[in-house]
């Protein structure tokens, strides 16, 4: 196909600290929410001891590897490498009121690594993990005292990198919060919503203070949002159906309501009233929501469907969003279903929302890859997932929808954040450590990783369109 990609559209990949960089108390870190969910972002909460371990402890080994990891990048041609900073790695409690120098310097080295090769920083401030102290001292996001601790730490990083990195992200699928509170706001899974939607307005307004904190300290710096795009279809055309559809997509989307265009939308304070949901927000607070992003970036991985009918509706109750299965569509090994149509729907309905910039920070395949006798790995199964979808975000552009980047999830096999497992592999190059932490953690090109590479060079002219 011709391109339709535009010259500097930034090519690369996405991980999260807590997924690939292990070295979990080296240098002075502190212990973060995620070093609590060794099973993943829905397992069950897990106080450390002297003695134990989890894989995300050591992970892939990132922290000490990356030299290594950023060569192979560059090999790929990467434009741009999102990441997350590890906030325990810099505030090991969160409340403290001078940094920890070591943590700084791992994240300059990082950032000076990446532009040995020209590889630009999409930085995450907060990537599904907080200090633990803060939860434990001050009760997560639920306390209004942890915006201040947010801002100081934005503010101090932005500082430190504000001429090493100019894209910033806020907090990593910041709607996840509602599903998994304990990764998203630092609070128990049986939280009641009112204690919920408070401390999601708390990061809500911390997230506005960081894009005003950013645009006063890093020059010509761009900041955006970060949304999990879980968009749904109605099952059928039945009008309750349709109409319940977009109540379900509101529920997520309301987040880039308040982040793109300043304050609360009237149907939230109409879904808070009929539900008895009470959120205590201040005259400050709406000023300071009225600093908006720069641009929309969101993850996409599958979408869902929507139905009144409760019979339907108890089919659904054991995937990770309790999403409705689409019958014309197939699922991954995992269940997630595949939809590259739905990139492209996605894209316009958030550019014809908002008019931003678009960023698409993760996409990817999940999948159980096997090494060949010979060392090979031939994962045509990611090649074909992340074609499709290539080609309908080219088609999103022809649309004239502006897409930013497209950083695939993730560039590297990493412990996933659902389940925290290794087997569940995403990369274009495989690291040799299994769900139990046995391996060498050798790195190895998949076939995907000269895929990529091609794709890239050519700045997109080397999809397939199969329409």
């Amino acid at each position: 196909m011709s391109s339709k990609f535009p010259d500097h559209f930034l090519w690369g990949g996405a991980m999260a600290a807590n997924q690939v960089e292990g070295a979990y108390q080296t240098d002075g870190k502190g212990l973060s929410t995620s070093d609590l969910q060794p099973q993943g972002i829905f397992g069950t909460i897990t106080p450390r001891v002297d003695g134990d371990s989890g894989i995300k402890d050591v992970a892939i080994d990132f922290y000490h590897h990356y030299p290594q990891d950023i060569a192979l990048f560059a090999e790929m041609g990467f434009k741009c490498l999102r990441t997350s900073i590890a906030w325990t790695r810099i505030f090991p409690q969160g409340d403290e009121e001078t940094p920890n120098e070591a943590g700084l310097a791992f994240y300059d080295r990082l950032f000076d690594e990446m532009a040995r090769y020209g590889i630009q920083p999409l930085v995450t401030l907060s990537h599904y993990e907080m200090p633990y102290g803060l939860v434990k001292q001050y009760g997560g996001w639920g306390n209004r005292k942890t915006i201040g601790f947010f801002e100081h730490y934005a503010r101090t990083v932005f500082e430190r990198y504000k001429h090493k990195v100019q894209h910033w992200l806020t907090f990593n699928e910041i709607n996840m919060s509602l599903h998994a509170p304990f990764t998203g706001v630092g609070l128990a899974q049986d939280s009641s919503k009112s204690e919920i939607y408070q401390a999601i307005h708390h990061q809500l307004v911390a997230s506005a203070r960081a894009v005003k904190a950013c645009h006063e300290i890093v020059p010509g710096g761009k900041i955006g949002n970060m949304l999990l795009g879980g968009i749904l279809y109605p099952l059928s055309c039945k009008p309750e159906d349709v109409l319940e559809t977009q109540r379900q997509n509101r529920d997520w989307l309301f987040f880039g309501d308040v982040q793109a265009r300043g304050g609360y939308p009237a149907y939230m304070r109409r879904y808070f009233r009929e539900n008895g949901i009470q959120v205590e927000i201040t005259a400050e607070d709406q000023q300071a929501l009225r600093e908006t992003i720069d641009f929309i970036s969101f993850s996409y991985y599958m979408s869902g469907c929507v139905t009144t009918d409760e019979a339907q509706n108890n089919t659904a109750r054991s995937n990770i969003l309790n999403m409705v299965p689409n019958p014309h569509l197939a699922s991954s090994e995992w269940g997630w279903q595949i939809d590259p149509v739905g990139l492209r729907y996605l894209l316009n309905v958030l550019y014809d929302r908002y008019q931003k910039p678009l960023f698409i920070v993760e996409n990817g395949l999940g999948a159980k890859d096997r090494v060949e006798a010979d060392g090979s790995i031939n994962d045509d199964y990611r090649i074909n997932y992340l074609n499709d979808h290539l080609v309908q975000v080219a088609e999103a552009i022809d649309d004239g929808v502006e897409v930013m980047g497209y950083t695939s999830w993730g560039p590297i096999d990493l412990v996933s954040a659902s389940k925290a497992e290794m087997s569940k592999r995403y990369g274009f190059i495989y690291v040799d450590r299994d769900d139990a932490g046995n391996g060498s953690l050798e790195r190895r090109r998949k076939k995907s990783f000269y895929w990529y590479r091609d794709v890239i060079q050519s700045n997109g002219n080397s999809l397939k369109n199969k329409a």
